[in-house]
């Protein structure tokens, strides 16, 4: 017979809506035992609130009562009522799976939600595992057999997450650092990545100032800012010196032929005189203090787009492809010629330190020269033909006087940065626009430069990364020059829509500049202002 009573424990086991004949007692079930208890004066003491009671269980009052409690019978009726039973007070619990649902006091039934099966079924093992008084009497061969058949058929229900973790989480490695426990620490510390910029560059202008007449020439240089902080412009057959500390503007002077053009102009490195290159193949020297012309210095073959100072040396280019020392302070100014270049000179810039000259010509060639005027028939020490277009962005570095910065027109359109000690490429750069011109800055590791077609920006470059740190817009034609102000934190930059824009894209730190502040005003230089230049 041992095989159908095995036989009858499977099935039972195998039915999963089947009611439950083996468990704790439930509560309405053991309020009645403690009445009963009370009334038979016969204690049942320490029920758990796991469902099991005592181990000495009190001898029941009549058989079927004694079934009524263990097997899990439905409740008494209220017709039958057993002395000394009284209203189980609250809430009733859900009772379990299988039995019918319990009448509440007020005499409704109660709305049992729908459970899955498998979160029941879990949740009853995680129940039945609890000590009770049938697993106390079991023996240990049948508490193994159990628990190997609930393995078998509810599987590892032992380690099934209901509502808490018992396992604590593994150790991470040692030296491991969680990302978001870095980014969010009670510390505060911005990591590298998401450190904001060192310093605000706005995106608009200073100031405006209009330039009706400027000329759209790729191949002139018609901008300068001097140390004593007077911009110079250059207006078709005029030039125009704008004070830009009190925003005056007065007229320098005016070419006598009005078919003739000013096509370039240079400060001397203590801002007292101006050099200025027409369409006449002659290179004026004028004193600003006194408004006057002081030499007029000729030998070109053709008009001089670029001019450059070297203490007393003023260097000039033409359009013929020579280049021209100037001694300004003897009567026979000339005292070199250099020729290196088949096509136009459009970039001139002497080093810092004055030992090189570099020119940049429509010819594609960057030359460097050395300062020893003393040779009859001088070449460049180094040509570069890397440029695919012509060369007008030429620019000296301030803090590493060997590292020259060029730039190309629109078929090139590369920023190359050389070294002229070792004639080597350090890197380049694709702009993706023509470039026009280029400036290092003073105070920081960076350069601007001003491009043409077909974004007609600024660029403001990281060096030597070379990543872009700010673009600035608004000009509506391609930015043609670029200049410094003495202090170096402002650049004007001069298009051919004829609007010269300042830019406040290179300020002194802000130490510095609260230091300044104590012993001066602040202007209010803030707002934009729009002013012509004429």
């Amino acid at each position: 017979m041992s095989h159908f009573k095995f036989e009858s424990d499977m099935n039972n086991l195998l039915k999963m809506d089947a009611p439950i004949t083996k468990g704790p007692p439930m509560r309405w079930q053991r309020k009645q035992s403690e009445a009963l208890g009370a009334s038979m004066n016969c204690s049942i003491s320490n029920v758990s609130m796991n469902g099991s009671i005592c181990k000495t269980p009190m001898k029941p009052l009549n058989k079927s009562l004694s079934n009524s409690l263990l097997m899990g019978s439905k409740t008494p009726s209220g017709t039958n009522k057993t002395p000394g039973l009284t209203k189980t007070p609250g809430k009733n619990k859900t009772p379990s799976r299988g039995s019918k649902t319990p009448k509440t006091p007020s005499g409704g039934d109660r709305f049992i939600p729908n459970r899955g099966a498998t979160q029941f079924d879990v949740g009853h093992y995680k129940l039945m595992t609890e000590k009770s008084v049938e697993d106390e009497m079991l023996s240990p061969s049948k508490r193994e057999y159990q628990r190997a058949m609930n393995e078998n058929l509810n599987g590892d229900a032992a380690n099934a997450k209901i509502i808490a973790y018992k396992n604590k989480a593994p150790q991470a490695p040692e030296g491991y650092q969680n990302n978001l426990k870095v980014l969010y620490s009670s510390q505060n510390k911005t990591p590298g990545s998401c450190k904001k910029p060192t310093r605000h560059i706005p995106q608009v202008p200073e100031r405006i100032l209009d330039a009706p007449e400027i000329l759209d020439d790729y191949y002139l240089n018609l901008l300068d800012w001097s140390v004593n902080n007077h911009l110079a412009v250059a207006l078709g057959g005029h030039v125009y010196l704008w004070n830009a500390g009190s925003g005056e503007i007065e007229q320098l002077l005016e070419l006598e032929n009005p078919e003739d053009y000013v096509s370039s102009v240079s400060w001397i490195k203590e801002g007292n005189y101006l050099a200025v290159g027409n369409s006449s193949n002659e290179v004026q020297l004028w004193d600003v203090q006194n408004m006057k012309r002081v030499r007029n210095m000729t030998g070109h073959a053709a008009r001089v787009g670029a001019l450059s100072w070297n203490s007393y040396i003023l260097s000039s280019g033409s359009r013929s492809g020579a280049i021209h020392h100037h001694d300004v302070r003897v009567p026979h100014h000339h005292i070199a010629t250099l020729l290196g270049h088949t096509q136009e000179v459009c970039g001139l810039k002497w080093s810092p330190d004055g030992r090189f000259l570099a020119s940049g010509g429509n010819d594609n060639l960057l030359n460097i020269w050395q300062a020893d005027m003393g040779q009859s028939e001088p070449s460049p020490v180094l040509t570069f033909s890397q440029h695919q277009a012509a060369v007008k962005a030429v620019a000296w570095c301030p803090w590493q006087p060997s590292v020259l910065a060029s730039g190309g027109g629109t078929a090139d359109r590369h920023i190359r940065f050389w070294n002229v000690n070792t004639g080597a490429c350090l890197s380049s750069v694709d702009t993706k626009s023509q470039v026009c011109s280029i400036l290092w800055s003073k105070e920081y590791k960076e350069l601007v430069s001003g491009h043409g077609f077909a974004q007609n920006q600024l660029i403001i470059w990281k060096y030597p990364s070379m990543t872009k740190v700010s673009e600035l817009t608004g000009h509506t034609a391609r930015v043609l020059h670029l200049s410094m102000s003495p202090d170096g934190s402002t650049v004007v930059s001069a298009a051919a829509d004829e609007t010269l824009r300042l830019w406040k894209c290179f300020d002194v730190d802000a130490k510095k500049k609260k230091t300044a502040e104590k012993s001066s005003v602040k202007k209010g230089t803030n707002t934009l202002m729009r002013q012509s230049i004429r």
